[in-house]
């Protein structure tokens, strides 16, 4: 039976081989990848091909290439910040072109930060209740310009006590995409009050350690943004 010929160019096919090793476990971060005449022969593949497939891979930061004599290709250590960047990127063009709105940003957001509070009040150190205060604001004192960055913040706090790194990956790019649809200084003086009065709630319930009180007030606090994020959207649904 004659051999199926791959739709893919050889580069792809190469590329695909080597993140499969890396994505097993079989090479690790850090590993020293063949050198190009090495791969060249193992693949049965030009060096040229070597090259492209090496290309993708760093474009896909799963690799580095340094040159010199030490020089050569390593496997990445993976980056939290370019992975949340990459989810970031997707999410704000299907925001754009697939109908995202800010409802449905918002429902993720209860999906992920109603559970992390409930982590926060568990799981939390002294020192992360320090740092959840120090985000606190009074709407009446604090300038428009620096109330968004103290509300972005009091989440981001959160995530952290929650202890769950993953958590902080995949919601941070939700912030981004929602930060930037905002006409922030169309929201009225009043919702800042309320976002004040929720996340001082939310802080006593983790203070406490009560979970499903943390739980609770974040649920409702999320609810109680979703009115004015909606009428301050810079792209509201058709």
């Amino acid at each position: 039976m004659a051999r199926r010929e791959s739709a893919r160019p050889a580069y792809e096919e190469l590329a695909a081989a080597l993140r499969a090793q890396i994505l097993s476990g079989e090479l690790i971060p850090g590993d020293r990848l063949p050198i190009e005449p090495d791969l060249s022969a193992q693949h049965g593949v030009s060096r040229s091909t070597v090259r492209e497939a090496l290309r993708v891979l760093s474009s896909q930061h799963l690799i580095t290439t340094t040159r010199g004599v030490v020089g050569g290709s390593f496997v990445a250590h993976p980056q939290p910040e370019q992975i949340s960047g990459y989810l970031e990127t997707g999410l704000s063009l299907m925001t754009l072109f697939q109908g995202i709105t800010v409802d449905l940003l918002l429902e993720v957001r209860d999906m992920l930060e109603v559970p992390a509070a409930g982590l926060a009040a568990q799981r939390h150190e002294p020192e992360h209740l320090d740092e959840l205060k120090a985000t606190l604001f009074d709407s009446r004192a604090v300038s428009a310009g620096d109330l968004f960055p103290r509300n972005r913040s009091f989440h981001e706090v959160l995530l952290r006590m929650a202890g769950n790194p993953l958590l902080e990956v995949v919601t941070q790019p939700v912030f981004r995409v929602l930060n930037d649809r905002f006409a922030r200084e169309a929201a009225p003086k009043r919702f800042w009050s309320q976002v004040d009065a929720d996340h001082r709630a939310i802080l006593a319930a983790v203070e406490t350690r009560d979970e499903a009180a943390a739980r609770a007030a974040m649920h409702d606090h999320l609810a109680r943004l979703r009115t004015t994020y909606t009428r301050i959207d810079r792209r509201p649904a058709d």
